[in-house]
């Protein structure tokens, strides 16, 4: 007979495992595409093991092989890896511990590993599955770094395997799924478009903080103010009775 214990490690293994075959094939494409581009090849490996974030990479490094200044570059990298300071909040329970644990947690805290924790109720499960997965996928996220930088090294033109439009299809990948709702959209697009306009008049990298700007016109209130309720209906309760008993009896006159 199977232990119930026994299946849900079986299903964690399983998620995670393929969970890191689609970031591996990421990692494999930011490394190439990291030295193809010019950059030197510890440059992807190094950053991979301290930052280890995708996004934020993909941004950071878009933004240098674009002309951009590297303090450009970790400004674009630091909004994207904002998102995890909730995501910290989330999972406090599991990196509970000594101080090299918490520190070990915050390193390989994604979003990955923050859905797998989530997933359970149980304290033992949750922090069962938030290091599976993120030990794990800091080991082959890394391997596939490493071999993708390999490969950028032998490879002359990136853009004969299409690796050159990684970037933008990762960050694409990245922001769909947050448009949800009508405000985001709208932020989103002006972000975009402020971002489009000022390219040519800015230096690489800053356009993409200029987009920052869209938060200003997705807050609440920017799209309307809500619709106020009508004058009666903001009239005190007397007087709406007033006014009814005022109007029933010009109703009845005009009889």
């Amino acid at each position: 007979m199977r232990m119930p214990w026994r299946t849900t490690e079986s299903a964690l293994l399983r998620d995670v495992a393929l969970v890191c075959l689609a970031d591996g094939i990421v990692g494999v494409s930011f490394g190439a595409i990291a030295v193809a581009g010019g950059l030197p090849w510890w440059v992807p490996v190094v950053m991979s093991l301290l930052v280890f974030a995708g996004g934020a990479q993909f941004a950071a490094v878009g933004v240098v092989l674009a002309g951009g200044s590297p303090l450009a570059a970790v400004a674009a990298g630091a909004v994207l890896n904002t998102r995890l300071f909730p995501y910290g909040l989330a999972v406090a329970d599991v990196t509970d511990g000594h101080w090299w644990v918490r520190l070990l947690g915050a390193h390989v805290t994604t979003d990955e590993s923050v859905a797998f924790a989530l997933r359970h109720d149980d304290p033992a499960r949750r922090r069962s599955a938030f290091w599976t997965c993120g030990v794990t996928l800091f080991t082959v996220w890394n391997v596939a770094v490493l071999l993708g930088v390999l490969a950028g090294s032998m490879v002359t033109n990136t853009a004969a395997f299409g690796l050159d439009a990684t970037f933008p299809a990762v960050l694409m990948a990245l922001a769909l799924p947050t448009l949800a709702d009508r405000r985001t959209r709208t932020a989103a697009f002006s972000g975009a478009a402020a971002a489009v306009a000022l390219t040519p008049f800015l230096p690489a990298g800053l356009p993409v903080l200029a987009a920052l700007s869209g938060l200003a016109v997705g807050r609440p209130g920017w799209l309307g103010r809500p619709r106020r309720p009508g004058w009666l209906a903001r009239r005190p309760r007397r007087a709406v009775a007033a006014g009814a008993t005022v109007g029933e009896l010009q109703a009845g006159g005009e009889h």
